[in-house]
């Protein structure tokens, strides 16, 4: 066995079952495990996700939000352990595979549309 194999079984182990459903434009709700000394508390951040990278245990997602009229973008790790859980709030409807133009507007025009889903 070399040590691309082992490497690829440690992976397996931290890989989350139930990874959450996360798609571009939509506006989630990404709950983090936050640790200050030796409490741990959880933090809620909402923003819409503009990016995804990565495969197996490293993808991760870009989430932004504007905070008091600052563009803030935070990047998570899908399998982390430290992501407690990521809420969908709303779809969004979307052309493109990044949204990095949503950091030059401002305002209204920083919006994505919503996409209604038919439920079956």
């Amino acid at each position: 066995m070399n040590s691309a194999d082992a490497l690829k079984l440690i992976a397996q182990d931290s890989v989350k079952e139930q990874a959450p459903e996360i798609n571009i434009g939509s506006t989630v709700r990404v709950h983090v495990k936050i640790r200050e000394g030796n409490k741990e508390r959880i933090q809620v951040f909402e923003g819409i996700v503009i990016a995804r990278r990565g495969s197996g245990v490293s993808e991760t997602f870009t989430v932004r939000r504007i905070s008091y009229g600052v563009g803030v973008e935070r990047i998570f790790p899908i399998h982390s352990p430290n992501v407690v859980k990521v809420e969908l709030v709303r779809y969004g409807r979307v052309r493109r595979g990044k949204l990095y133009y949503l950091r030059d507007r401002v305002g209204k025009a920083a919006k994505v549309k919503e996409l209604i889903v038919k439920e079956k």
